[in-house]
């Protein structure tokens, strides 16, 4: 039917494949300048930024992610009680002084996980699903507390494509925490998700 519709003026397919391709030579033309150079910073500076409304903590090591998420919880006034995902990496961790759990409970106060990337473009953080990543642990915490280290920042989007390899049941990609305005143009935070989205950046 568009056949029809297009007559004897039909696109030239090889045409068009050049214009993608003049297109996709220097991505730098197409692609959205960062917020700083380097992506680790750029990163930083876009998860504070008002478009996604984060909270950041910088920390050298991942040795002190405990202490990290400590100062966090007294912050807000809350018990050391957390969900960590089940991720060795994580687990290995003193959490002494912590009550932690494995699995998210519905009306789950903290859950601290791993992202696997982090996108300075967008701010977002990339997750992966597997049998150390609990999907629902992004989703039902009033506050999510993500780590993800300063190396596995890439700077835009499409980057994850070129490193993901085999692609995973499920792939979140979370842009700073749960919101929307679909109640009367009123911007609610905590709507369909986390209402608090804490990020902990290890590495210089």
């Amino acid at each position: 039917m568009l056949r029809a519709a297009l007559g004897p003026h039909r696109p030239d397919r090889a045409a068009i494949a050049a214009e993608a391709a003049a297109l996709l030579a220097d991505p730098a033309l197409i692609r959205p300048a960062l917020a700083a150079e380097d992506p680790v910073e750029a990163f930083a500076a876009r998860v504070v930024s008002p478009k996604v409304n984060a909270t950041l903590d910088r920390i050298g090591a991942l040795a002190g992610l405990p202490a990290a998420v400590g100062r966090y919880l007294a912050a807000q006034g809350l018990a050391p009680e957390i969900t960590v995902q089940p991720d060795p990496v994580l687990r290995a961790l003193d959490w002494t002084g912590f009550a932690v759990r494995e699995t998210a409970l519905p009306d789950e106060a903290v859950a601290l996980g791993r992202a696997r990337w982090g996108i300075a473009e967008t701010g977002s953080l990339v997750f992966e699903s597997g049998p150390e990543t609990a999907v629902l642990n992004h989703f039902l915490p009033l506050h999510h507390l993500v780590a993800v280290a300063a190396g596995d920042i890439l700077p835009y989007l499409e980057d994850h494509a070129a490193v993901m390899g085999a692609a995973p049941r499920n792939l979140n990609l979370i842009t700073g925490a749960s919101g929307t305005t679909d109640i009367e143009g009123s911007y609610v935070r905590g709507a369909h998700g986390p209402r608090f989205l804490h990020i902990l950046l290890i590495g210089p």
